[in-house]
């Protein structure tokens, strides 16, 4: 794979809270134009993962590069210049979190077009019209002036989509977009990001929705303890999962009654720490 090519790559990336290891030496690389989801148990260390792809957390070892952007991190890895490039790779890879983190004060048009005002350096006029076309993109014009109070969770959540889109960002990073939802409200969610990886962009997701990923990713990624245990393509993954790990996760996210193929060996127990 080419550096261009590239859009994040994470190596031997080590990410410690207090005396618990999250990330063990994680390696990974995101090319131009896939969707990996990210998978595994909870506490497994997938949303470190991604808030360390465009440095939301820092880690205390490793490299992160994102396009073409390579920040070293580790003690002695600070400075101002050091800094502005990580506020540089955050435009690139913009996030959308579980609990939406909108502005409360500000309605969906203003919470959209802050970002394009603030840091972009766009015209008032101009950062209006963008954001009235990602409202509409998102299915969300008539909202335009509705503060989040007023919003359900899956409109919130494409407010937030939408607002991701407004930096023009050349990857999007999801942690569980969903999880904060009804069920009912999942699809008209799951639906904005199939059709903006149906365009070509670049995202990471992490999810617990089985479906999405068997239609929407090229890579599954699964993570338990600190490492990422198995990486396969869609249907590789969800019909022969090689890892003892995956095959007791999945027997429990998917609620499938199907025999997994080629079991060599009996079910760990779950652990979710």
């Amino acid at each position: 794979m080419s550096n261009d090519d590239c859009t994040i790559r994470v190596e031997e990336v080590h990410k410690r809270f207090g005396s618990l290891e999250v990330l063990k030496g994680v390696s990974v690389s995101v090319t131009r134009g896939e969707v990996i989801v990210v998978m595994g148990p909870s506490g497994s260390g997938k949303t470190t993962l991604i808030r360390c792809m465009n440095l939301l957390e820092e880690p205390d070892s490793g490299t992160v590069s994102v396009c073409g952007r390579v920040i070293s991190c580790g003690p002695g890895c600070k400075g101002r210049e050091r800094a502005r490039e990580i506020r540089e790779i955050r435009t690139r890879a913009a996030m959308v979190f579980q609990q939406f983190n909108l502005f409360p004060h500000m309605t969906a048009l203003e919470n959209i077009i802050e970002g394009p005002l603030s840091v972009r350096g766009l015209r008032r006029p101009d950062a209006i019209a963008l954001g009235e076309r990602l409202l509409a993109r998102v299915g969300l014009a008539e909202k335009r002036d509705e503060h989040p109070a007023r919003l359900s969770g899956g409109q919130k959540q494409r407010v937030a989509i939408a607002r991701a889109l407004a930096m023009e960002p050349e990857v999007i990073l999801f942690d569980e977009p969903t999880s904060a939802l009804d069920p009912e409200l999942h699809l008209e969610v799951l639906q904005v990001i199939r059709e903006l990886a149906d365009e070509g962009m670049t995202m990471v997701v992490v999810t617990h929705e089985v479906q999405f990923a068997r239609e929407a990713a090229d890579r599954v990624l699964f993570m338990d303890d600190g490492h990422i245990l198995e990486e396969a393509p869609p249907a590789d993954f969800f019909a022969n999962p090689r890892h003892a790990r995956a095959r007791t996760f999945l027997r429990l996210v998917a609620h499938t009654s199907e025999p997994l193929e080629h079991a060599e060996e009996p079910p760990l127990p779950l652990h979710t720490g």
